[in-house]
């Protein structure tokens, strides 16, 4: 989001100089610059102890394609403690470990996606109302099922991070 007007005083902010940044919207009354904002989203690829992952499907996003557990990060939370909420909320799972797997930008939304990995052992799901269903997918499999592998496409970021994390031994 670029602001035109500050967000507290409603006052229209001036371009003022603000270092290497160049010139950024600046609240005189307030004393405050307003740097570009943009939404912090979480990516989690779920896998366990059998080489499998969870895909789920979500209807206002697709009917056709699978997708990873994600949402927003929460003002006061990091993005480990979101995706772990993340992985809790939809899936009814506790994270028993979190991996980084990278971040993208996900140009469409104008966000910043952080991928993680997150081990859970096999169990069953207890879904949120927003997830339509879950399964476990042999993760070799999972390509077939998941969103096309095209450029701006985040899932296939967090999957090669994962196959990469894989491959090193780092799960």
């Amino acid at each position: 989001m670029h602001y035109i007007y500050c967000p507290k005083c409603g006052n229209k902010l001036q371009p003022r100089q603000a270092g290497d940044d160049g010139a950024v919207p600046y609240c005189e009354s307030c004393s405050r610059y307003w740097f570009d904002s943009f939404s912090n989203l979480v990516m989690v690829l779920v896998y366990n102890e059998q080489d499998e992952i969870v895909l789920t499907r979500q209807g206002y996003l697709s009917q056709q394609y699978a997708n990873l557990t994600s949402g927003y990060i929460q003002p006061g939370e990091s993005a480990e403690e979101a995706a772990a909420r993340e992985v809790r909320e939809e899936l009814g799972f506790a994270v028993q470990k979190l991996t980084f797997a990278g971040t993208c930008w996900f140009e469409q939304s104008d966000m910043l996606i952080t991928g993680f990995a997150a081990y859970v052992p096999k169990q069953d799901f207890c879904l949120s109302e927003e997830v339509d269903s879950a399964q476990w997918v042999p993760y070799e499999e999972a390509p077939a099922l998941m969103f096309p592998d095209q450029p701006g496409n985040s899932i296939w970021v967090v999957y090669r991070h994962y196959l990469k994390m894989r491959e090193q031994g780092l799960l």
